[in-house]
């Protein structure tokens, strides 16, 4: 790959913030998730909200809303957008918790890295609620489900059908 396939570069190869000026309005929809891998008694204790910190998904579910919002602030180089939908989810598995995250935006540019900040702070959310029972919880497999809109359409993770 080289230096000009990397549209956070510009000609002499210095980082920039994209020129998005062009580009159409379009919506725009993308879906992450990830995995946190944790002992079957903090499993138990998240599937029975008796955490002394209160309901761990609850909390977990307000800070990935909270960080598709700020992503922009965290990222360097991310446009702030205008989101218009957000939906954060969890599935409970053998021995983890998968968190879904869903976001919508018509915008100029995509919300793929707001779907992966909020499945990222939603899974950190969960370990420090966490962490006082279960210090080797381990997060894995974050990543881009599908994205939808844009000049490059749709795009899907072939190991995973979108959510």
């Amino acid at each position: 790959m080289s230096a000009d396939s990397l549209t956070h570069l510009n000609a002499r190869g210095e980082a920039h913030m994209v020129d998005v000026g062009d580009k159409a309005v379009t919506h725009r929809r993308a879906v992450a998730d990830g995995v946190i891998r944790m002992q079957p008694s903090t499993l138990k204790m998240i599937e029975e909200a008796s955490s002394e910190k209160g309901d761990v998904l609850a909390v977990a579910r307000i800070a990935g809303i909270q960080a598709v919002k700020r992503t922009a602030d965290l990222i360097p180089l991310c446009h702030p957008l205008p989101v218009t939908h957000v939906d954060v989810a969890f599935e409970i598995e053998r021995s983890s918790v998968r968190c879904i995250v869903e976001v919508a935006t018509d915008a100029k540019t995509g919300v793929e890295m707001e779907a992966l900040t909020a499945v990222q702070v939603s899974l950190l959310t969960i370990y420090d609620m966490c962490k006082a029972v279960d210090r080797g919880m381990t997060m894995h497999d974050i990543g881009l489900v599908s994205k939808q809109g844009g000049r490059s359409g749709e795009w899907h993770r072939e190991d995973k059908a979108d959510s």
